[in-house]
């Protein structure tokens, strides 16, 4: 079936029809941003109604069209949209707009409404995780597109502003789209020149133009209200198979209101009632009554969803021929992150060739493990993969025009990074991660917040995890960075003490399909210790739990919780104390998510409330105090470190077995 075509008219009708539910929405829950929904409305039609692949009875067809509003306080744009098209968003959902328990709220959110694809607000965000999701296609296409059977065809649009082009995240992503010249990507730069306070005149005077140029992209510009013109720099986008382009629009904010047209005052604010009835007068709309969808308009809309739904049946008629012509390819595109029955046994078996070194060093055998035995396994470093052990030798290299290996290479852009491996995840046809020290988790900060809100099973390896780092100093020493990551609601930490618990978390985290994991691993040799018989994978994946329990006979005064490099300076603390008498055990917390997720049973015998609890682990103690309570005590370091071999500082700070059990001594010695 043919896309329909709109004439002038039909286009004018659909584009106010648009217009104006955002309006009525933004009036009726007096909040939004009614600049944008105005301002981009025609450059947003020309793509949705002649380029966009798409079928709103299927959203999730594999070759469907990304399209992302990286300008998410547009929000309502999409939503009258996505409406229209016929996706699940009822019209009642729109008069609620913003309100509790609608399908529209204030900014888009993945998994609330389908044909969201990414969660945006935090600007620069929807552009990075485009590139991801752009990189997923090409690897994708390099695997399993052959001549006559191009399975994968599916671009990433998106709709980005001002405030995208000022972020620095997008420039990061920038850099690395056209560095690796991903041509599936359009993106449309809705040029108006306002932010909230003002003209971007205030701010920002750079050459747009010039400057993706100057990163490798193919930049066309475009009126952003000749609907012709619009079309024509789009198609140049799409022809251009070798770089990713900007179409940029010369477009005004509020474009149509009579008397705000141009002004910031409409970024982020309601027009207010009468601004809006003269803005349906002057366009000849209907005043009352409000959220009206012409029926020529509801027509012409349904007519696109039947041709959306012809295109993913021609698809699915292409990738049965596919399959039956490449049925090794077929039986690979099944596999592509599917998990085999023995994968704990192979991953705990590399682990253990490398006990008693590094963490980090663990970490790289079970990767090692996981990449054979999960296809969907890419992924790489921000620049550190041999300092983070995160390059897998045997995995081949992406790079510009050679998409089929597993190996990636970020760049520094740690920013960038995290949003473009959340948008490999979001592909659904691979297992990403991405690695740095655990220091820059900092600059990661907006994008793991995101893969925790949207649930992606993004993978983040940060190593070098304490001040034993040593002398790079203090700004590479970690200390509130653990709790920063475990204060993200959804993210599960895992911070592994031995080559078991290595394994553990590479095995929860390629299992998890509903929120990302962080692996937390050491930059210095990690000292073996001996395991109770029979605690082993299952008992570290409830997260906690006993590693050295006390003398038979003798309940323990304390319970001793430790996570990582600290847990067997933990087991030689509590042999010390026990040579003095008292009664401890050690208990190793390797993911305190997963342990507060346990029934109340397992929480009590590995920590039961008559004993006193202490905690230890190189890092702030902040969090600490709802595992150890009122009356314990938790060893930490609540400052910064400094610059000196590891040994120097874990003697300094106090890490040694005889400075814990000295201090626990005297502590319970007082109590």
């Amino acid at each position: 079936m043919q896309r329909p075509f709109a004439g002038p008219e039909l286009s004018r009708r659909c584009v106010d029809t648009v217009r104006f539910l955002s309006l009525d929405a933004i009036e009726a829950a007096r909040s939004g941003h009614p600049g944008m929904c105005l301002g981009a409305a025609d450059a947003l039609f020309v793509l949705w109604s002649r380029f966009l692949r798409y079928d709103p009875a299927r959203p999730d067809w594999p070759d469907r069209d990304r399209f992302i509003l990286s300008a998410g306080h547009g929000s309502m744009l999409l939503y009258a949209f996505l409406h229209l098209s016929g996706y699940d968003l009822p019209l009642e959902d729109i008069k609620r707009f913003r309100q509790l328990g609608s399908k529209a709220p204030g900014h888009p959110e993945r998994g609330l409404v389908p044909g969201v694809e990414v969660t945006t607000g935090p600007l620069g965000q929807g552009f990075a995780h485009g590139v991801g999701l752009a990189l997923a296609r090409r690897m994708l296409a390099a695997r399993f597109n052959r001549p006559g059977g191009e399975v994968v065809s599916w671009r990433v649009f998106a709709l980005c502003g001002d405030g995208d082009m000022m972020e620095g995240i997008t420039y990061e992503a920038a850099s690395l789209a056209g560095h690796l010249g991903l041509g599936e990507i359009t993106y449309l730069y809705d040029s108006n020149r306002v932010t909230i306070e003002g003209p971007t005149a205030l701010a920002f005077s750079d050459d747009v133009p010039s400057r993706f140029a100057a990163m490798g992209w193919h930049v066309v510009s475009a009126p952003g209200y000749d609907h012709e013109a619009i079309a024509r720099a789009i198609q140049a986008g799409i022809e251009e198979k070798e770089r990713p382009s900007l179409v940029v629009l010369h477009t005004e904010i509020a474009h149509g209101a009579p008397t705000m047209h141009g002004s910031h005052k409409t970024h982020g604010a309601p027009l207010g009632p009468d601004e809006v009835r003269r803005a349906k007068e002057a366009a000849s709309w209907p005043v009352e009554p409000l959220f009206i969808v012409p029926d020529d308009v509801r027509a012409f809309f349904a007519e696109l969803a039947q041709a959306g739904a012809a295109m993913s049946g021609a698809w699915d008629e292409l990738f049965q021929r596919w399959q039956k012509d490449h049925p090794l390819l077929s039986s690979a595109w099944d596999a592509r992150a599917a998990i085999p029955a023995d994968l704990d046994d192979r991953l705990v078996a590399a682990a253990m060739t490398a006990a008693g070194k590094a963490t980090r060093v663990v970490g790289n055998r079970v990767l090692q493990a996981a990449w054979q035995a999960v296809p969907g396994v890419v992924g790489g470093s921000a620049d550190l993969g041999p300092s983070n052990e995160t390059i897998v030798p045997d995995g081949g290299h992406v790079q510009r025009g050679h998409f089929e290996g597993s190996n990636i290479h970020f760049g520094i852009r740690e920013h960038a990074m995290a949003a473009v491996t959340n948008g490999l995840a979001m592909s659904g046809s691979f297992r990403p991660y991405a690695a740095t020290f655990l220091v820059f988790a900092d600059y990661m900060k907006p994008a793991l917040r995101l893969a925790a809100l949207m649930r992606v099973p993004s993978i983040f390896v940060f190593t070098h995890d304490s001040f034993a780092v040593g002398e790079d100093g203090p700004t590479h020493q970690p200390i509130e960075q653990l709790w920063m990551l475990r204060a993200i609601p959804g993210m599960k930490v895992f911070r592994p003490a031995d080559p078991v618990e290595v394994a553990a978390a590479w095995s929860f985290a390629l299992k998890q399909g509903d929120g990302p994991v962080a692996i937390i691993l050491s930059r210095q040799a990690v000292k073996a210790f001996q395991r109770p018989e029979g605690v082993g994978l299952a008992e570290v994946l409830r997260g906690g739990y006993v590693v050295a329990p006390e003398p038979e006979g003798a309940p323990p005064r304390a319970v001793l919780v430790a996570t990582g490099s600290e847990v067997p300076i933990a087991i030689e603390a509590a042999g010390i104390l026990w040579r003095r008498d008292v009664a401890v055990r050690v208990v190793s917390m390797p993911c305190l998510e997963v342990f507060r997720e346990q029934p109340a049973e397992w929480r009590e015998a590995v920590l039961p409330r008559t004993a006193r609890v202490v905690t230890l682990e190189a890092g702030s103690t902040v969090g600490w105090g709802a595992i150890a309570g009122r009356d314990g005590l938790c060893l930490g370091l609540d400052r910064f470190g400094e610059s000196a071999p590891a040994e120097v500082l874990l003697r300094e700070f106090g890490f040694t077995p005889d400075a814990v059990a000295d201090r626990i001594y005297a502590w319970l010695s007082q109590l």
